[in-house]
């Protein structure tokens, strides 16, 4: 990845609802390059430019992060769990957990429910639930190298 495409993350991390135009003035390129390779990078996953929600806000009373021992093969595991539309974050690790889960949902019957669903993944051994008190800081701007 080149600086200039690089540049434009950075831009779209500042504001993701920043204009093409200008954008274009802050790295050098017209709006319809700007845009052009903003498509790029969008079809090729290395961004996606999302309305980041507050869940509390939205009605989801409950959060939690999920570990999760696995048997067998660990990555197989992980993309079961994240197939599940309650998960909007998964991670295979190293650690004590193999996979991390992120969940989000309307109540405390709802979380049960899913980490009822997760335990019976096959590949799934073990879970251990931390469930989100107050969130302190959640930011998406730590830039490009």
């Amino acid at each position: 990845m080149d600086e200039t495409s690089k540049a434009i993350i950075e831009q779209l991390q500042q504001d993701g609802r920043r204009s093409y135009a200008a954008i274009g003035k802050a790295v050098g390129l017209s709006e319809a390059a700007v845009r052009q390779r903003v498509q790029k990078l969008v079809d090729s996953k290395v961004m996606q430019i999302v309305a980041v929600t507050d869940p509390l806000q939205l009605g989801f009373k409950r959060q939690a992060l999920l570990g999760i021992k696995s048997t067998g093969d660990i990555i197989a595991t992980a993309d079961r769990i994240s197939a599940l539309p309650e998960v909007d974050y998964c991670v295979v690790v190293a650690g004590p957990s193999d996979i991390i889960a992120e969940v989000i949902c309307a109540n405390d019957e709802d979380l049960l429910r899913i980490i009822t669903e997760i335990r019976s993944v096959e590949g799934v051994r073990e879970t251990e639930t931390f469930m989100y008190l107050s969130l302190r800081k959640q930011e998406y701007n730590w830039g490009t190298r």
